[in-house]
């Protein structure tokens, strides 16, 4: 007699001659909750191949709308004017607008920090410059929580690296690094200078020269590269520095005067400036920007944004770009650009532990 749909009757009542297809009906309905949970999992992994087919297609249309790029300083700096040559042709590259947003704050915490907890999917990436590999270890040191980590970072191409130069106005009545050292020698702690911000480029750089001439200046810091070149423009403060960039339109327009330059080599742009090796000051101080993405950016986005990156490089608007703000192109690939990242990191943090624990801008 049959007693349901499935289970037409038991193993118990088959007969000899229909025991095999019994067994059949038998173990199929006592493994009824096995099948279920196969076609749960067919279901499942069907699934998982649609949604990756959908993600790779959404990867492979990147970008579809407009890409915002993070200067975590005010207008004006350098991340600024080297952000703003590579979005104009990235841009035209892409075919979709590359939007420069000004999130300044912290020395460059606040907007660093917002790209590293962005969604990675190419749609928020970072005009970083050197100081940023700074911020964690320092904050560290003033026991706080790191704004980031230095690991939320991939770095997609370097744009520029360049030392900065140390200007005056045009008024000032110093003419020479060596008459900057004996003005502060003469007021200890008074000799002032505008910063970046705390733990800034300008900062480190100018802690490495008062650490090689054994002095002490007073810092002033500001919330970024541009307030920093007004305040001394201005005269509310006796120097600051400043990459070739925004340095050089000063000194062009007969604005400022450079004193020194804190790389290994005299700048191309400004071969009359010496640098303060050769004045017998051990500093070697390069200000690098590059083009960084948050971490977990998909591959085929990462390789896009540095081929673009790659054809950047080389694109006549952007080198008559930089050359209008005296900056030579210092392109590098991604593997490159992070061991530099990766060696700065381990480098400046000496010269943090040097300065010792500060209160951080905000």
């Amino acid at each position: 007699m049959m007693r349901s749909k499935w289970a037409v009757i038991s193993r118990d009542d088959c007969s000899k001659a229909s025991r095999p297809a019994c067994y059949v009906l038998a173990y199929a309905s006592e493994n009824n909750a096995f099948w279920r949970t196969t076609h749960m999992k067919v279901l499942f992994a069907a699934l998982v191949i649609v949604l990756g087919i959908v993600n790779a297609h959404a990867q492979d249309d990147y970008p579809s709308r407009p890409v915002q790029i993070i200067v975590p300083f005010p207008p004006g700096g350098v991340a600024d004017l080297n952000a703003r040559a590579a979005a104009e042709v990235l841009g035209r590259i892409l075919k979709q607008p590359f939007v420069l947003v000004s999130r300044p704050g912290a020395g460059g915490a606040t907007g660093n920090a917002q790209v590293a907890n962005a969604k990675p999917d190419g749609y928020t990436l970072l005009a970083g410059l050197a100081s940023m590999v700074v911020i964690p270890p320092a904050e560290r040191l003033g026991g706080k929580e790191p704004s980031y980590l230095l690991e939320q970072f991939a770095p997609v191409a370097l744009i520029s690296a360049d030392p900065l130069m140390f200007i005056v106005r045009t008024e000032s009545p110093l003419k020479t690094i060596h008459e900057l050292i004996a003005d502060a020698r003469a007021r200890p702690g008074k000799s002032s200078y505008a910063s970046s911000g705390i733990y800034g480029n300008i900062h480190l750089a100018v802690e490495m020269l008062a650490h090689a001439a054994t002095l002490e200046f007073l810092h002033v810091p500001y919330s970024g590269g541009g307030p920093a070149n007004t305040a001394v423009l201005s005269g509310h403060v006796d120097f600051t520095l400043a990459g070739p960039s925004s340095a050089g339109s000063f000194i062009k327009g007969g604005k400022a005067r450079a004193l020194a330059v804190t790389g290994v080599n005299r700048l191309a742009v400004f071969p009359e400036v010496p640098t303060l090796k050769e004045l017998g000051y051990d500093v070697d101080f390069i200000i690098w920007c590059g083009l960084l993405a948050p971490s977990g950016t998909p591959a085929p986005i990462m390789q896009k944004l540095r081929d673009a990156m790659r054809q950047v490089s080389t694109d006549t608007s952007f080198k008559t770009m930089m050359d209008r703000i005296s900056t030579p192109i210092d392109y590098r690939d991604a593997p490159e650009f992070q061991k530099l990242y990766d060696s700065d990191a381990k480098r400046l943090a000496e010269t943090i532990k040097r300065i010792g624990r500060l209160e951080q801008t905000k």
